[in-house]
């Protein structure tokens, strides 16, 4: 992002990030916050940036822009892209396409934040006055969509498929769904992203939807003309103790199994920004990364590209959307597939999270390990999978599921 931000804005308070937060909850019916959380990442993570805004874009005004927008991109937008349908029941009505025009843009820093423009000074007095609850209600029973038996029938009917040659590779994914009367997002943001600090960490309102998320995976990233994909395929727990860890890393690193699934996405996302790059500019960068997160290492790999002239942002997406690491390979044919396994609408799960720049520079990531809310609907459900090969282990995958929902599910069970 290119802005320059020469307004400086210090708060004395060391609890002015939450005052923030409930201040634009209050002043603006959409909002977006990311956060890399200070990580060292391949391209960088997130920055740490607030949007603010009133207006909702429509799908035009999303993909001409010529303005700074933040949003959401549902997984089902794949329907518009391909010949493909959701026939599941949705826990929550979510719109395919949810953006917004960003009036003001806060790069926060540790003491404060910085702006492109004067920052009004009542906002500042109200900022600095501004109530939050001192017990907010974080917690919220959720129930799986699944039981384990169904789950690992479902593991079984697909490495069937793969058996008869349909898919190679498949992200077959569960639900966890709650009721609640009361429920703050923000409060749940600030415990989740304090229990697993993620590198594309963010907070995203509209009206009364809303996303907590604590992503690790980068979906694309646009600079100037090269883009950059970053999928992860492989996990494997931190463990307990510094010769856990090692041992641990050496596993993932080492396991011929998880490198094959890692392979096969890296594969699928080459060919995915070829559609819209230049010829023999596509390349794999990093191969296999080890990346240690808060409770597990993940295996990331990372493409880029340059960007082939005319090439227009709709086109991108939808030559590399949805994320090949939420599909499996090939792309189509096992999205149908995991439609008639899974038991619910993903929407806005597995689907990617970022901002668009006047430029056209873009950064987004993939909604994962993220809760989705409705807090008029005061229903909230979050999704967790993994790559099922021929050689996979169902039990060894419901397990993996578990360790990935590990701390949404102490955030919200007040764990």
């Amino acid at each position: 992002m290119k802005k320059t931000f020469e307004f400086e804005y210090r708060f004395e308070n060391q609890d002015w990030k939450q005052k923030i937060l409930y201040w634009a909850d209050r002043k603006f019916p959409f909002f977006a916050l990311c956060s890399g959380n200070d990580y060292s990442y391949l391209h960088e993570p997130f920055g740490e940036f607030l949007f603010l805004g009133h207006q909702e874009l429509d799908e035009k005004s999303i993909w001409e822009g010529g303005f700074l927008r933040a949003g959401i991109i549902g997984y089902d937008f794949k329907n518009q892209i391909e010949k493909l349908e959701s026939r599941n029941p949705a826990i929550l009505e979510l719109p395919d396409l949810c953006f917004f025009k960003a009036d003001w843009l806060l790069n926060i820093q540790s003491q404060g934040f910085s702006t492109s423009a004067p920052f009004p000074e009542d906002w500042l007095k109200e900022i600095e006055s501004i109530s939050f609850p001192e017990n907010p209600n974080i917690r919220c029973k959720v129930f799986p969509q699944i039981s384990r038996d169904e789950y690992i029938h479902h593991i079984q009917n697909i490495q069937q498929e793969i058996l008869e040659g349909n898919t190679y590779e498949a992200n077959f994914c569960q639900a966890y769904f709650g009721e609640f009367q009361n429920w703050d997002p923000i409060a749940a943001y600030l415990k989740l992203n304090q229990l697993s600090p993620m590198p594309f960490a963010s907070l995203f309102k509209a009206e009364a939807k809303w996303l907590v998320s604590a992503s690790p995976e980068r979906f694309i990233k646009k600079t100037g003309k090269k883009l950059i994909a970053q999928p992860i395929k492989g996990t494997i727990s931190r463990g307990n103790s510094p010769e856990c860890e090692i041992s641990n890393r050496e596993k993932l690193s080492s396991s011929e199994k998880e490198r094959a699934e890692n392979l096969m996405i890296t594969d699928l996302m080459r060919n995915d920004l070829a559609r819209v790059s230049e010829t023999g500019s596509v390349e794999v960068e990093e191969l296999f990364g080890i990346y240690p997160l808060p409770r597990v290492f993940q295996m990331i790999s990372t493409v880029s590209s340059m960007l082939r002239e005319g090439v227009s942002l709709e086109e991108i997406i939808q030559a590399t959307f949805p994320m090949g690491s939420m599909t499996g390979a090939p792309k189509i044919i096992t999205m149908k597939i995991l439609d008639r396994e899974e038991n619910f609408k993903r929407a806005w799960f597995s689907g990617a999270f970022g901002w668009i720049d006047e430029e056209g520079n873009f950064d987004f990531s993939v909604v994962i390990r993220s809760i989705i809310a409705d807090l008029e609907a005061k229903k909230l459900y979050f999704g967790v999978g993994s790559a099922i090969t021929i050689d996979a282990s169902p039990e060894q995958e419901y397990e993996e599921c578990a360790l990935k929902a590990q701390a949404i599910i102490e955030l919200l069970l007040g764990k």
